[in-house]
């Protein structure tokens, strides 16, 4: 793992005199470097996915199903390496680490099993119409820091098995594994087939704006992908954009609190709270409001954090600087604000951007703890006692991607699951996603779907063919 970090362009390994450095969010020291791709060199690699792209599409699905199978066979082969070195560069705890890396093998084996298919609308002595879907053509992936690794394949599984072929950017804090993982490839994908570049700042804005590409799928901040949708516009690309979340989750007063606590807690914490779908306003009846802020502060209190490597660090660091400092200027905003913080709190001093798992309580509705996403440790906690002023608070916001429900009546709630304006909720459980499970944000948390066969088929455009036969002699 210690040799140098390449671009795949064309199959093959390529570097560039600009360099990229890349951070140890443990020590807040630079440990590595990889190439800043120059914009000469994202046209080498659009040119080589446009070239490759016509072969790709006419490989029959039962091959580009037995790449995806290949693929994931290298991921798994290769795991632990590729863990380790995700762990340096995101700074989660090396279990977890591994584990993303054997969600993206299963991403890949799962995607594999779906089928765009074709649907036959008459078929008759007169006529045919079919509506086939055909693939878009090159597809620009664009991907954050939290989950870079699981985040890929999200969209490259589906946009290969749909016969698209894709130049793949890593944030420029987390290039590291993806372009090993992209170098163990390239003797498992045709060249070109799939590319994969870094670069700093100037390269996503080259990818979203560039003419050839088709299609961007994007998963970050709103803020972000609304200049995404910006400079797509002029080329009309099709997108997919997977963006910010507040996402609310509801406690009523018959749930069980000793069991239940555990789970809002990793639902709120797991990654450092640095995941799209984390809980950030938890909303809980007043009859059980004062046991269940108990017990979280006690899991708060009891929850290791250091760095990924280190044996029973149940927490890493936030991944990067930017958002490390944003954490804290909010956590600093409760406190000018006179509100009370109940676990956390303390950020210690240090290189690392090390943040323990924060509750704040009852903050006022208008507060930045509660109107923004911090996209970190820090969760306030919010007293109701009637579930419609629960369900409107929790509908006050201009995202909408996830939201959960605990509730003992089943009944009911499925009603105040109905109610909420979030593309995926949850009842009595969290994150259950799955390659299966069509995934899309509501409101301003995004456009389009992913997961799913309505997933794959974003990857896809409809053709209707449509013939008149001609009538025997």
């Amino acid at each position: 793992m210690n040799a140098p970090f390449t671009m795949t362009i064309d199959g093959r390994a390529v570097t560039s005199s600009q360099r990229l450095s890349v951070t140890d969010p443990a020590t807040g020291q630079v440990f590595a470097e990889v190439p800043d791709c120059s914009s000469e060199q994202l046209d080498a690699a659009v040119a080589s996915a446009r070239r490759a792209a016509p072969g790709w599409a006419a490989t029959p699905l039962v091959e580009r199903r037995a790449v995806l199978g290949a693929i994931a066979g290298t991921l798994m082969t290769h795991k632990d390496a590729l863990g380790a070195l995700l762990v340096q560069e995101q700074g989660k705890p090396l279990a977890r680490a591994v584990e993303e890396v054997m969600t993206a093998a299963y991403w890949c084996a799962e995607i594999a099993k779906l089928e765009p298919g074709t649907h036959v609308l008459a078929d008759t002595a007169e006529t045919l119409v079919e509506v086939r879907r055909v693939p878009i053509g090159v597809v620009g992936a664009i991907v954050p820091w939290n989950f870079p690794i699981a985040l890929a394949f999200f969209k490259i599984a589906p946009a290969l098995l749909a016969g698209n072929t894709v130049v793949l950017k890593p944030s420029p804090f987390t290039p590291l594994t993806t372009l090993r993982f992209a170098e163990l490839l390239r003797d498992a994908i045709p060249p070109g087939v799939l590319n994969t570049v870094s670069g700093g700042d100037a390269l996503g804005p080259w990818m979203s704006s560039h003419p050839g590409l088709d299609k961007i799928s994007f998963t970050g901040s709103t803020a972000t992908g609304r200049r995404v949708m910006e400079s797509a516009a002029p080329t009309l690309k099709r997108l997919t954009l997977e963006l910010g979340g507040n996402d609310a989750a509801i406690v009523m007063p018959d749930v069980d609190v000793d069991a239940l606590a555990p789970v809002l807690f990793w639902g709120a914490f797991a990654n450092s709270a640095q995941f799209c779908l984390a809980i950030k306003r938890l909303y809980v009846h007043e009859a059980v409001y004062d046991k269940l802020s108990a017990a979280l502060v006690k899991l708060a209190a009891a929850t290791r954090v250091g760095r990924g490597t280190d044996e029973g660090v149940e927490l890493g660091p936030v991944q990067n600087r930017p958002q490390f400092e944003r954490l804290k200027g909010l956590l600093d905003d409760c406190r000018r604000q006179g509100q009370r913080i109940i676990a956390g709190g303390d950020v210690p001093a240090g290189a690392g951007f090390f943040f323990p798992p924060t509750l704040v309580d009852n903050p006022p509705e208008d507060s930045r703890i509660v109107q923004e996403e911090p996209f970190g440790p820090i969760l306030p906690l919010l007293k109701f006692t009637d579930v419609d002023d629960a369900i409107a608070r929790a509908n006050a916001s201009p995202y909408g991607l996830g939201a959960s429900v605990w509730c003992r009546d089943e009944a009911l709630a499925l009603r105040i699951a109905h109610r909420l304006q979030a593309g995926t909720v949850w009842v009595n459980e969290i994150h259950t996603i799955t390659p299966m499970k069509p995934m899309a944000g509501h409101k301003q948390s995004g456009l389009g779907v992913e997961q799913g066969l309505e997933g794959l088929l974003e990857y896809t455009m409809p053709q209707t063919v449509s013939m008149t036969r001609r009538k025997a002699a």
